[in-house]
């Protein structure tokens, strides 16, 4: 523990009234840790895995992000390109350095300009995954880290994300005990984005305003994998 963050915790404690944790406080503390608690879960969340898949693809609707089903990963750089063409967008884009999204056959849209790394203040579109989608509220839950770069998700005017349907879980809950048990005890990323819809304002004049504050549009490419995650 570095010397600053004792000093902090040090000051939380004398503000509190409280020494240092030991004996039954210590093994409470260590047990709900080990066990985080529940809380209530909504029922539209409780479904099978089927229904959650189509609840988030219309909780996603419902805060004007797109979505588009794809029947597998190799439909990926079709789809973007469509996209980018329906939109009058330029045929080119940052990607993500994750293995999976390099691994794609980009080179099936050779019109398509496509380099990875971290967003540009340039750059109108960025590709990325996420780590889980969220059916409670069509949101996205996104990891920062070197196949990650955070500022993907927020500089571009258009993000692409790329979701497979065997990560896409009802509560909030779920996802988080996916990312405790990838990434074990006391381990976790920098940072945890969620995302749900593009970016919006109703700041001025209290009307809705996209792309305030990062993207102004969300585009989610569904990939269904539920045959190949099942076998």
């Amino acid at each position: 523990m570095s010397g600053a963050r004792a000093a902090i915790l040090a000051g939380i404690r004398r503000g509190l009234k409280r020494g240092a944790l030991s004996g039954d406080a210590r093994a409470e503390l260590e047990s709900r840790l080990a066990g985080p608690p529940v809380g209530p879960v909504p029922d539209r969340s409780r479904a099978n895995h089927a229904l959650p898949i189509d609840l988030f693809e219309s909780m996603a609707a419902e805060v004007a992000a797109t979505l588009e089903r794809l029947p597998d990963s190799e439909a990926v750089p079709g789809a973007v390109a469509r996209y980018l063409k329906a939109n009058n967008l330029p045929a080119a884009l940052r990607l993500a350095p994750a293995d999976d999204l390099q691994a794609l056959p980009w080179d099936s849209e050779p019109l398509l300009s496509v380099e990875a790394g971290p967003a540009d203040p340039g750059d109108q579109v960025s590709v990325t995954g996420a780590f889980a989608g969220i059916a409670e509220t069509g949101t996205l839950m996104l990891l920062s880290g070197p196949a990650g770069p955070t500022t993907l998700n927020f500089l571009p005017d258009n993000h692409i994300v790329v979701l497979r349907a065997s990560d896409v879980v009802g509560p909030y809950e779920a996802a988080w005990e996916r990312l405790r048990a990838r990434n074990g005890r006391g381990s976790l990323p920098r940072t945890v984005n969620f995302i749900t819809g593009p970016s919006r304002t109703a700041d001025i004049e209290q009307t809705i305003q996209l792309g305030a504050h990062g993207p102004r549009r969300l585009h989610i490419l569904l990939i269904d994998d539920r045959d190949e995650s099942a076998s």
